[in-house]
């Protein structure tokens, strides 16, 4: 062999090291690179991400997506700023009057949309209709902003999660102020923007950072803004908590030393015997928590008597201290009093009742009208399962009246408006009611919806109806006509 072939075997080596060299580093930077990643940083709003929350999702990067479309917001007066309307009592309070005579066509459908399959519903703010829906197509949740006027989305933000379906994937209502709006994916990610224009905040996963355990049918919890503090539940290492708007710092913390989980129902701010308290039903127990600045995040009161593993209505604050509580799958319902005495609160049990012996509900929460309490039972109510009922505060095992076993309804919901009772049945059919504590009186039917699992709550504001199924949202025009 010459010296110049062992040259050019030398060089062929080499050169071939080099290029299996040059070829392992592009593929571990291949493997590595993220081609989407250039997205995030031209979202608008993702600048003012704060800096202890940038990685605080970890692999779900909470409020990554953003784009504009050519809706703009509705003209439209009145608010129905979260869960149950302004004063959580699922009550339509505005001085406008609302027909009683829908005629054979039944009331006006103004607009519907196309959603993801779930039981999110709306709140409405400015004229502008806020869902958090779930895009199957992109598996991602999307925060998506509508003109109450004609339907037409204004904005969309969404972040990638998958969510296999499970009855469903998305269920909770956003809560939404002038400036903020906060709102709870299926798999507990929280996440804060401002209301008008999208411009993400922060964002915050439950699981990762507090050890929450997502409940069986997803998150049902609806988060709340009191003032400018998101107050949520997450269980885990804080049973509750509240969060900065602006900042998503955690202000206050409530212990969790029993370990109670988050459960499907939500957390109702309420004044008991002159104090602010947040009341929760866990998986585990019912808690009273302070409100007040001086003490805060303090628990006042809290009783394990209430415990079952599927709880979706939320706590109705009586007046008087009283606090009435129902559940599905067996759990019946319980009437608790809450006592005063100084600083000292305490808390007994009154009564509490099987399915089929007294008012129970699966999934809406009851309503109160005249000193009387509403609600459609559950399937387990024996005879009188999926009827609407009327029962005095005073005995909750004592109906005045029921629907009759012609008028059934599922797991739909209902709210009290201008007098009347508006009932929506599982397959989307709409059935309005006389206010009555005497008597079942029914003014008219029309089906709104032509689906199935009617599920998600109402919103009503300026006479108009959003109503849902597991795939389409509706706005309805329920205004008396001149």
């Amino acid at each position: 062999m010459t010296a110049f072939t062992g040259n050019m075997k030398n060089i062929i080596y080499l050169a071939s090291v080099f290029t299996g060299l040059t070829a392992l580093c592009i593929l571990i930077w291949w493997i590595g690179h993220d081609p989407a990643g250039h997205l995030a940083t031209k979202v608008p709003g993702m600048d003012n991400r704060p800096e202890h929350l940038a990685s605080s999702a970890g692999t779900v990067r909470i409020g990554q997506y953003f784009q504009f479309f050519d809706g703009v917001p509705g003209n439209i007066p009145g608010i129905w700023p979260h869960f149950r309307g302004l004063n959580y009592d699922n009550r339509y309070r505005e001085n406008i009057s609302l027909t009683d005579d829908w005629g054979v066509d039944g009331p006006s459908v103004r607009w519907s949309v196309e959603l993801g399959e779930g039981h999110a519903a709306p709140a409405i703010y400015a004229g502008q209709v806020y869902v958090l829906d779930y895009d199957e197509n992109t598996k991602s949740d999307a925060l998506r902003c509508f003109s109450l006027a004609d339907g037409r989305e204004i904005w969309r933000r969404w972040y990638a999660v998958p969510v296999k379906r499970n009855h469903g994937m998305s269920r909770t209502i956003p809560a939404v102020t002038k400036d903020f709006l906060v709102t709870m994916g299926p798999k507990c990610h929280v996440m804060c923007v401002e209301a008008d224009s999208g411009g993400f905040l922060w964002g915050m996963d439950l699981v990762k950072d507090f050890g929450t355990t997502v409940p069986l049918w997803y998150t049902g919890q609806c988060p709340v803004i009191d003032d400018t503090i998101a107050v949520i539940a997450p269980g885990g290492s804080s049973l509750i908590m509240g969060v900065g708007c602006r900042s998503g710092r955690v202000v206050w913390k409530t212990p969790n030393p029993n370990g109670w989980l988050m459960s499907h129902s939500s957390v109702v701010p309420a004044v008991i015997h002159g104090k602010k308290t947040y009341v929760y039903a866990a998986v585990g127990g019912m808690v009273g928590v302070s409100a007040d600045t001086a003490d805060i995040g303090q628990i006042l009161w809290e009783t394990d008597v209430w415990n079952h593993q599927v709880i979706a209505p939320s706590p109705v604050v009586l007046p008087d201290g009283k606090i009435l509580m129902t559940a599905g799958y067996a759990a019946g319902g319980i009437l608790l009093q809450v006592n005063r005495n100084g600083g000292l609160f305490t808390v007994e049990v009154v009564k509490k009742w099987e399915p089929g012996k007294g008012l129970t509900s699966d999934q809406q929460t009851p309503v109160i009208y005249k000193e009387h309490f509403f609600a459609v039972l559950p399937k387990d109510a024996g005879t009188l399962r999926n009827q609407f009922v009327c029962c005095p505060l005073s005995d909750p095992c004592s109906f005045v009246w029921t629907s009759g076993k012609t008028h059934r309804y599922g797991l739909g919901p209902y709210i009290l408006a201008d007098e009347k009772f508006y009932i929506l049945n599982d397959v989307g059919v709409l059935s309005m009611l006389q206010a009555s504590t005497k008597e079942f009186i029914l003014l008219g039917q029309a089906a709104i919806l032509d689906g199935h699992d009617a599920w998600g709550p109402f919103a009503l504001v300026d006479g108009l109806l959003l109503a849902r199924d597991s795939r389409r949202m509706v706005c309805v025009d329920l205004k008396k006509q001149d």
